[in-house]
């Protein structure tokens, strides 16, 4: 599995204005209270689900899954460093949500049928599985040639895999979340440098170089586009 550090940091995933939308939108997927049990694979930071513990006052701390060992984590969840399968299948607990943001495509196909089998048996019944990943039809992210190149080819892959989401007889409801993007083109870059998106992680220092010096020339001073997501919501009767 890939690992990515700073997709979360400093970014506009990262803003309290993203964060607020997002947890809204979670918010009209599922009714959660106090009392309810969140489990975030693939959380990063962390920022999302502690802002929604403080939110929602939970009692239970929400659960973080990552492999990097981000030591910014947030506070208000329980952060482990751990593999989600490993995970899953030593859990006893049982969860209203379970969150699997932009991070689906970081594991392989067998993997994957063994995570949404694990996370399913983790559910409470009416709770959901919330996958969200890149929106591959009608993507805006703000790319320079070879970026664009690579991500058309990722795609390919992660249509499979929607495919073979779709195919699951689960109970599910397909939605998109929308942001409209402003960002300072000087922070682009430096999300460039930092490798922010999976695509980024195999270039050379080069290729980052001169992509940083195509975005600089193909962009304005400020940066406007929709960050396109598309959901699938599997719930359990």
């Amino acid at each position: 599995m890939l690992s990515i550090k700073n997709w979360d940091n400093k970014t506009w995933i990262s803003s309290a204005k993203y964060i607020q939308s997002f947890n809204n939108f979670l918010l009209k997927q599922k009714k959660l209270t106090k009392h309810s049990k969140i489990l975030d694979i693939g959380c990063g930071r962390g920022k999302i689900m502690g802002s929604l513990s403080s939110k929602l006052k939970l009692i239970n701390k929400p659960v973080g899954l990552d492999i990097e060992n981000h030591k910014d984590f947030d506070k208000r969840i329980v952060f482990k460093k751990t593999n989600a399968i490993k995970y899953l299948k030593n859990n006893k607990k049982k969860f209203d949500l379970i969150l699997i943001k932009q991070t689906i495509h970081l594991f392989n196909l067998k993997d994957i049928k063994k995570i949404l089998a694990h996370s399913y048996s983790s559910l409470n019944i009416g709770g959901i599985i919330l996958i969200l990943t890149l929106d591959t039809k009608d993507n805006e992210i703000p790319t320079f040639s070879l970026m664009k190149q690579k991500l058309t080819q990722s795609f390919k892959r992660d249509n499979l895999i929607w495919k073979k989401l779709l195919q699951l007889n689960i109970k599910k409801t397909i939605i998109k979340f929308n942001f409209k993007v402003n960002i300072k083109k000087n922070i682009y870059l430096k999300m460039i440098r930092q490798r922010y998106i999976s695509t980024l992680l195999k270039f050379s220092s080069l290729q980052i170089l001169n992509g940083i010096n195509e975005i600089n020339l193909k962009y304005k001073k400020n940066i406007l586009f929709n960050d396109k997501l598309k959901c699938i919501i599997f719930t359990k009767v």
